[in-house]
């Protein structure tokens, strides 16, 4: 098998290599000079222009401001990690008023901050413990899946206000990462309300990242909640 030599052009750019037999018949018609023999490298005596690289693709969301609904900060942990690595300027937005007692909703709400707080994340809060919006929201259809889909209605649709009203480009939710709850569903109502405020939806399926969000939480020492967050879940549960 024939030994490779490494080809340098007249300016010492590395080029791809050639076979040894190859090169010293460079270097013996007088097209090429010897730079080394073990390793063999010969230089040519004219200049390469080889193509420029191709472009990287741009991130996602460069140069985008997004703001992202956290229902809680354990779905929080891999998500901003995930959408700051795709180039967005990220932002969240504290509006939980499903969740049930008003004690639960504390807890996650400081959890939440403490988790900001270590990533210096920007968390705009909703003030008070508004559940009787959410309870209004709900009346028509107290149980599932009708139920779910109001609360999405509620909690997305202030996202898509706030974002709007603020110059975001873009919202999105932390609920596309967990597994329990109803993707197509959020996205469809995520789509909806962004058509409704001007504002558009950002949609990934952030699944993939559901251990990672285990693994991160315990890392973070965040507190880690035993049901979605309305009172008809936690019985669904039995937490």
């Amino acid at each position: 098998m024939d030994e490779r030599a490494m080809v340098l052009d007249a300016t010492g750019q590395a080029l791809s290599p050639t076979g040894a037999a190859r090169a010293r018949r460079l270097v013996a018609t007088g097209r090429a000079t010897l730079v080394c023999e073990d390793p063999l490298i010969i230089r040519l005596l004219h200049i390469v222009e080889l193509p420029a690289p191709p472009a990287a693709e741009p991130s996602a969301g460069t140069g985008q401001r997004l703001l992202l609904h956290a229902c809680c900060a354990p779905c929080a942990t891999y998500t901003v990690g995930r959408l700051r690595n795709e180039g967005f300027a990220v932002a969240a937005l504290w509006y939980n008023p499903n969740i049930a007692p008003a004690a639960e909703h504390d807890l996650r709400r400081a959890s939440m901050r403490r988790f900001a707080d270590r990533v210096d994340l920007t968390v705009t809060e909703v003030p008070g413990y508004p559940a009787d919006e959410y309870e209004r929201a709900i009346t028509r259809c107290p149980a599932r899946p009708g139920r779910c889909e109001a609360c999405y209605r509620l909690r997305l649709g202030r996202a898509a206000q706030v974002a709007g009203a603020q110059g975001f480009d873009a919202f999105t939710t932390t609920l596309l990462i967990s597994p329990y709850q109803d993707q197509d569903l959020i996205r469809g109502v995520g789509t909806e309300m962004a058509q409704e405020h001007g504002v558009a939806f950002y949609f990934e399926n952030f699944r993939r990242g559901w251990g990672e969000r285990g693994r991160l939480t315990r890392e973070y020492g965040l507190y880690r909640q035993q049901y979605c967050g309305c009172a008809s879940s936690a019985v669904e549960r039995g937490a």
